[in-house]
């Protein structure tokens, strides 16, 4: 059994705004609080997938998580319900998507590494030495490699996409708040929204259940769907 859930923040609350600063300090401080609605055992293993309405001013989440989510604060308001989608291949659904597009390359030392799509792309044309008026708009370069990844992407995952039903944006580079060998965790966001084709129902949803990309544990990954 897997569980929907949006997860909001008590306004009402005097400690609300508190809360609030200490979730503005970054990707793992969300991270570690939306992983105490599942308990606070640090040996357990993610099992939940959350992302950020941006449109709400209060925090606002939505949570697909294999446990039901609970409340021991009183801070947030939590309206669940079971989640068993249905889906045949040929359905279509319009999409909402906030992902860490990433492509892995070997680097000098012959180690692979993980690179932001859009950087890479940079490096990849030489960016910084072409003359300013010869480099792409970084939104239409946001739009042409964030579009080629999901749909590389898309057939195994149980899904096509049309180039022109999608519409992507929103890039941010982020620091998430957490170190790791010494080194602030870095990685960057883009936006998707388009109308999907379902190819294959049971691929498309273990991506619903599981996520699609890295970085899942900053809020990364969640596909959300309705039909159209």
């Amino acid at each position: 059994m897997s569980y929907f859930s949006r997860v909001t923040l008590d306004r009402q609350r005097s400690d609300a705004r508190q809360l609030m600063r200490r979730l503005g300090a970054g990707a793992y401080r969300e991270h570690q609080t939306i992983w105490r609605l599942f308990g606070d055992d640090p040996k357990a293993q993610r099992d939940f997938l959350y992302r950020r309405d941006e449109r709400q001013r209060y925090r606002c989440y939505y949570v697909v998580s294999h446990r039901q989510p609970q409340d021991n604060t009183g801070l947030w308001r939590i309206e669940t319900k079971p989640y068993t989608p249905r889906l045949k291949a040929g359905g279509r659904l319009a999409f909402s998507l906030r992902a860490n597009p990433v492509v892995t390359r070997v680097d000098e030392d012959g180690k692979r590494r993980r690179h932001d799509v859009v950087m890479d792309a940079k490096s990849r044309m030489a960016y910084k030495d072409l003359p300013p008026t010869e480099r792409p708009v970084l939104a239409s370069l946001v739009e042409e490699v964030g579009r080629d990844w999901l749909l590389a992407r898309a057939p195994k995952h149980g899904f096509e996409v049309s180039p022109g039903a999608v519409r992507v944006d929103g890039y941010r580079p982020q620091e998430s708040g957490s170190r790791k060998r010494g080194q602030n965790i870095r990685f960057s966001t883009v936006d998707f929204e388009g109308v999907l084709t379902v190819t294959d129902a049971d691929r498309f949803v273990d991506v619903l259940l599981h996520g699609l990309g890295p970085a899942k544990a900053f809020g990364c990954g969640l596909l959300l769907v309705r039909p159209v």
